[in-house]
């Protein structure tokens, strides 16, 4: 158990039978009545952040959680394949845990596992990604006016907007959090 005074961020925590993340908070020492700290928390599933007040000095349940390597290796259909680097240990992930990170996974892809003591709760991938065009319209020499984009579909099947200069084969750099384009790679 941990009380309101050891709050940091980053700190996850079990709060009404969820695992929140402390994304921030602030103790606040009003002039009358009792201290209190305002937080928000994000829940490690869902995504969604929350506001909530704990009384100053209230106990919460701190949660360990680990964080291991692990390389992607392939998607059977229905489940997603990593490995551990160091034992060579292999596990499946279903669908629903990678959720739309599938569109940035590629076989041999450095991933983090974060985990409880008897579940894994999300995955994180690499800030970036490199993803070949697989599908789009052919690119015209002399297109280079900006702010003008065109659709392309990407060989994990994400679709992105991308500049006119693009073309079928090209490699380009994505980026993970917003899975927009960067660059040419």
């Amino acid at each position: 158990m941990a009380s309101t005074a050891d709050f940091r961020n980053g700190m996850v925590i079990n709060f009404k039978d969820n695992l929140f993340v402390i994304v921030e908070f602030q103790h606040v020492k009003p002039g009358k009545g009792g201290a209190f700290v305002r937080t928000k928390l994000k829940n490690v599933r869902t995504g969604h952040v929350i506001d909530n007040t704990f009384r100053s000095g209230e106990k919460v349940e701190e949660v360990r959680i680990e964080k291991k390597k692990m390389e992607y290796l392939y998607n059977d259909g229905t489940h997603f394949v990593v490995m551990d680097p160091e034992t060579y240990a292999q596990i499946e992930l279903n669908e629903e845990l990678i959720g739309e990170s599938k569109f940035f996974m590629k076989e041999n892809t450095e991933i983090a596992l974060f985990q409880t003591e008897d579940e894994i709760i999300y995955i994180e991938l690499p800030t970036t990604v490199n993803l070949e065009v697989v599908e789009c319209e052919p690119g015209v020499k002399g297109n280079t006016a900006t702010n003008v984009s065109k659709h392309a579909v990407l060989e994990s099947g994400l679709e992105v907007q991308v500049p006119l200069f693009i073309n079928k084969g090209d490699t380009l750099k994505i980026d993970t959090r917003t899975g927009q384009y960067i660059e040419r790679v």
